[in-house]
């Protein structure tokens, strides 16, 4: 019986570093953290090299995968910019191999988690799958013909930054209207927010949870209070999925996706949010009624699906 590959996968993010060891199967031998180091781009890549080589010393890793917010170029070596990490064309995946004694290589985290996913989660019965992690913004991924899309340049899949407003609201790439104003966590917590400051008497209970304070409003809040039949939050959660609805129908016309896995941690919220999601989908898809229609599904690796793609590129 040959045993499968094991590598090690690796997700940096603002507050902390975290790490599997994770075989051919998708199987995570054991899992590690530490604190990210986020504004120290050196301490970072050091904190990185500690961790892998603490796994490595436990298993048997024969290479690392490295998934980093940010642009990483074609030969997936190179950060050329990372939004929360002063990396500027950094050869991250030579730094790590000088410092682990193991081949690197680094990917965009949403590619990562959708990757993660496509293997071994929500995507694993398809050849073609578009993700969609709703978080603080909106990242994802494109898989076609069971490939990574990466485009010419490596910077592929920068779903968030879709054109969905003509002149909507700024967003931090420096355009307007971008798809994560309108579809992401901070859009759901920046709408609830302004809507209970308003007044409105279907917040009271809301804004009761949050102690009369509409900035202490929180997604996770929003979820809690949807989940116990706040009909406050469930329409926050419906708007969301709405915007949502909309992005991926526009993407949907391009890429046309068998599966359209949705991640990230609102998504914790469930047939809550799922369910607005396909409805406006299925109203807004081109073609509708006249072309199969890709199926939308939860994530099902959670908090995991970073380390355990990250680990399956290495590989490939």
């Amino acid at each position: 019986m040959v045993t499968p590959q094991v590598t090690c996968g690796i997700d940096i993010g603002g507050t902390k570093i975290a790490g599997a060891v994770v075989d051919g199967a998708g199987v995570v031998l054991e899992e590690a953290r530490v604190v990210s180091p986020a504004t120290d781009p050196e301490a970072i890549e050091t904190a990185v090299a500690a961790l892998v080589v603490g796994l490595a010393g436990r298993h048997p890793v024969s290479a690392v995968g490295v998934g980093a917010a940010g642009y990483v170029d074609a030969s997936r070596a190179n950060v050329l910019f990372a939004p929360n990490i002063a990396w500027r064309d950094e050869p991250l995946a030579s730094e790590l191999t000088r410092l682990t004694g193991l081949p690197v290589v680094i990917e965009n985290d949403a590619n990562a988690a959708a990757w993660g996913e496509f293997r071994h989660g929500a995507g694993r019965d398809v050849d073609d799958q578009l993700m969609v992690t709703v978080g603080t913004g909106i990242g994802g991924g494109v898989i076609v013909g069971g490939r990574l899309v990466r485009g010419a340049f490596g910077v592929a899949g920068e779903i968030g930054h879709l054109g969905l407003v003509p002149e909507g609201r700024q967003c931090g790439c420096g355009n307007r209207g971008c798809f994560e104003q309108y579809g992401s966590g901070s859009a759901l917590v920046r709408g609830t927010r302004e809507a209970a400051a308003g007044s409105s008497l279907l917040a009271r209970d809301l804004l009761e949870r949050a102690g009369g304070d509409p900035m202490a409003i929180t997604g996770p809040l929003v979820t809690e209070a949807a989940r116990d039949g706040d009909r406050f939050a469930i329409e926050q959660l419906r708007e969301l999925g709405q915007w949502i609805g909309y992005g991926v129908a526009s993407l949907t016309a391009v890429l046309d996706p068998a599966v359209i896995v949705i991640g990230g941690g609102v998504s914790e919220a469930g047939d809550l949010l799922l369910d607005p999601i396909r409805e406006t989908f299925a109203r807004q898809l081109p073609g509708r009624g006249y072309r199969p229609q890709a199926e939308i599904r939860g994530a099902i690796l959670g908090n995991r699906a970073g380390v355990i793609g990250a680990a399956d590129l290495a590989r490939t």
